[in-house]
């Protein structure tokens, strides 16, 4: 798990690792994570998502993403760099747009976690979302993390709130 989330920093660079639980089964997790194509299904900040080149599932496609109004930046382009469906990791660049995160790099890998209640044993997902980029000319190593992570953690509160109303609605 923890070489997905390691990574050399260089002297301008900052880098975080967030995590989340979500109580829905992993497969229901990851069938939205690997979306490269619809990162609007769970990203609160993402208005839509244009496949640019390949068919959005595969290492090198790349999107452009528009944003919601009210984020400093209205787009970004970005390159699918990894999705292993084995292993459920899913690694992405930004590699253009209006936006300040140079050279951000993100790697989400999904873990599996049983536990056992009143005699029945349910399936939980941990999420674990690490990036690495550049900060910005006149901006904090601080500053640029807590923006940064400010916008993961949300994603992440959206993605639980919505894979755990997904799997109250499979099991009826």
């Amino acid at each position: 798990m923890s070489h997905h989330h390691t990574r050399e920093l260089s002297p301008n660079q900052c880098s975080s690792s967030l995590v989340q639980t979500i109580d829905a089964p992993l497969a229901l997790v990851w069938s939205m994570i690997r979306r490269f194509d619809c990162p609007q299904a769970y990203n609160r900040f993402v208005k839509s998502c244009t496949i640019l080149a390949g068919d959005g599932g595969s290492a090198g496609n790349i999107r452009e993403v528009m944003f919601v109004s009210g984020l400093p930046a209205e787009f970004s382009i970005e390159r699918l760099d990894e999705l292993d469906d084995d292993a459920h990791v899913m690694k992405f660049s930004m590699i253009g747009g209006d936006h300040r995160l140079e050279n951000y790099q993100s790697t989400t890998t999904l873990h599996e976690e049983e536990e056992k209640k009143d005699g029945e044993t349910y399936g939980k997902t941990v999420v674990i979302e690490s990036y690495v980029v550049d900060v910005p000319a006149g901006n904090t190593k601080e500053d640029t993390c807590l923006f940064t992570d400010t916008i993961i953690r949300c994603n992440l509160k959206s993605l639980a709130k919505i894979s755990e109303m997904m799997a109250r609605n499979v099991k009826g």
